[in-house]
C-alpha cells in the first residue's frame, strides 16, 4: 500500500553525490529514445552512479525501489507517485529506477514511462535481474551499458588526482599505484578502505551465495562452491569442462556442469573468452579462458602472486569498457600449433589489433615466442596493430614490414576509452 508521508520525506531529501566522477556517460554515448541500462556486477557504484546523473539531466526525478516509501507499491501506483513529485517540485522529464526488480510488474511500468515520452534510466541487483532479462523484457526499447570497478584512472581520481610520470618519483608512485591496482582490485568501497582484505571477503561470500547460489537455485553446493573457486583461481588461463568433468566423475551430469557454468556468466563475475576462429563451431567450443570482473576477489583463494595473469586480467576488463563506446568489439584470444596471443579485438568485420600482455620491464626478459606469434599470427589476420603490455618498458621493435609497439601497461590503462 503506498503511504504518501514516506514518500514525500523520501523526494524532500536531497541528493548529493560524493565520490569519483565514473567515466561511463551513457549521456554522450546513448541514444535519446531509448531506455538506459545500467547493468554490472554487486558492489561497484550503480546507485552512485545514478546520483552523479541527477545533476545533468534535465528535471529528473529519482527513485529507489529499495527504500521503505516505495517497497509496497505496485505498478499502478506509479503514476501517484509522479503526481505526488509534481506537487512538491516540477514536471519530471527523466525518470531514474534503482533496483527495479523491487517492483513486480516492473518491464510494464518502464514501457508505459518510456511510451508516454520519459526518459527513462534503470538499473538492479545482479542478483534479481539479468541482462537478457532486460532486453527480453523491453523488447528492444533499451540500450545497455556496463559499470565495472573502477578502471585505473579512476582509481588514480580516487587516490588523490594527476601523477607527475615525468619524473623518477611519479614514476615511482604511479608503479605502486598499479601494483595495488592489480592486487586488491578497484572495487569502490575497497580502494578507499583501509581493511581490504576483509571487504573482498565479504564480496567474495555475497556473490557466491547471493549472486549465483541463491539466485538460479544452485542445488549441489558442494560442485557449485568447487566451480566459483576454481573460476576466480585460475583466471586468465585456458581451461577445459572434460577435465572439471573428470574431476568429478559421475557425481556431476553434463548437463549440469555445462548450466552452472552458464549461470557463472549470468553474474557478471566471470566471464569465459573463445578462442579465434573463423568457423562459429569452433568458436563456441570449448576450451576458453577465464576473467573475472576484479583481480582483488581471486585474492581470497589465489595461490600466489602471478603479476603476469593479473596484468591480463585487467587488460581484458578494459577492453570490456570499451564496448561501452563501441558495441561492435569482440575480444577472443589465438592458440594453436602456430601460435598464441593473448587478445584478439575485432570490430565488425576488421581485426583491430593483437595484444599480447608481459610482466616485463626490459627488452630481454620478453619471451621471443610472443613476438613471433604476434607478427605470424598478424599477417595472418592481415592486422598491422600489434601490441605488446609490459609492466615498465617502452619502445617499437621492427621486424621485416612489421612494428610492434610496446608499451607500460600503466600508460596504456590511462589512456582514454575513447579516442
Amino acid at each position: 500500500m503506498m503511504r504518501r508521508e514516506l514518500i514525500e520525506d523520501f523526494f524532500s531529501r536531497e541528493i548529493v553525490f560524493r565520490g569519483v566522477e565514473r567515466e561511463l556517460n551513457v549521456l554522450s554515448c546513448g541514444e535519446v529514445g531509448k531506455v538506459v541500462s545500467v547493468i554490472g556486477p554487486r558492489r561497484v557504484g550503480k546507485t552512485w552512479y545514478f546520483y552523479s546523473l541527477i545533476g545533468k539531466l534535465s528535471n529528473p526525478m529519482y527513485v529507489n525501489f529499495e527504500d521503505i516509501a516505495f517497497r509496497n507499491i505496485e505498478v499502478e501506483d506509479f503514476f501517484n507517485i509522479i503526481k505526488i513529485f509534481t506537487e512538491l517540485k516540477y514536471n519530471p522529464k527523466s525518470i531514474l529506477l534503482d533496483e527495479i526488480q523491487v517492483l513486480r510488474g516492473w518491464s510494464v511500468l518502464v514501457r508505459s514511462l518510456h511510451d508516454r515520452g520519459y526518459r527513462v534510466f534503470i538499473t538492479g541487483s545482479s542478483s534479481k535481474l539479468l541482462p537478457m532479462e532486460i532486453s527480453t523484457e523491453l523488447r528492444g526499447r533499451t540500450m545497455s551499458y556496463i559499470l565495472l570497478p573502477f578502471s585505473f584512472r579512476e582509481f588514480l581520481k580516487a587516490k588523490g588526482g594527476v601523477v607527475d610520470v615525468h619524473t623518477f618519483e611519479g614514476r615511482g608512485v604511479i608503479l605502486r599505484f598499479l601494483k595495488e591496482f592489480l592486487l586488491y582490485g578497484s572495487y569502490p568501497e575497497v580502494v578507499l578502505s583501509l581493511d581490504k582484505d576483509r571487504i573482498l571477503r565479504e564480496y567474495f561470500n555475497e556473490i557466491f551465495y547471493r549472486d549465483f547460489v541463491e539466485r538460479h537455485g544452485i542445488k549441489s553446493i558442494e560442485f557449485g562452491r568447487f566451480l566459483f573457486e576454481f573460476s576466480f583461481q585460475n583466471f586468465s588461463r585456458e581451461i577445459s569442462l572434460r577435465k572439471i568433468r573428470d574431476y568429478f566423475g559421475k557425481r556431476v551430469s553434463d548437463t549440469t556442469l555445462y548450466d552452472y557454468v552458464d549461470k557463472l556468466q549470468e553474474t557478471l563475475n566471470i566471464f569465459f573468452v573463445e578462442r579465434f576462429s573463423e568457423s562459429i563451431y569452433k568458436r563456441r567450443s570449448w576450451p576458453r579462458k577465464i576473467y573475472v570482473c576484479d583481480t582483488g576477489i581471486s585474492r581470497i583463494i589465489r595461490l600466489s602472486e602471478d603479476m603476469g595473469r593479473l596484468m591480463e586480467n585487467s587488460v581484458f576488463l578494459e577492453l570490456l569498457r570499451k564496448r561501452n563506446y563501441d558495441p561492435l568489439i569482440e575480444i577472443y584470444y589465438w592458440r594453436d600449433v602456430r601460435g598464441e596471443v593473448d587478445f584478439i579485438v575485432k570490430s565488425g568485420l576488421d581485426v583491430r589489433e593483437l595484444i599480447q600482455v608481459t610482466y616485463a620491464s626490459s627488452r630481454d626478459e620478453i619471451d621471443a615466442g610472443e613476438i613471433k606469434s604476434l607478427v605470424k599470427i598478424g599477417e595472418l589476420l592481415n592486422c598491422r596493430n600489434l601490441i605488446i603490455i609490459t609492466w615498465d618498458y617502452e619502445d617499437k621493435l621492427k621486424l621485416d614490414n612489421n612494428v610492434i609497439n610496446l608499451i607500460p601497461m600503466w600508460k596504456w590503462l590511462i589512456k582514454p576509452l575513447k579516442e
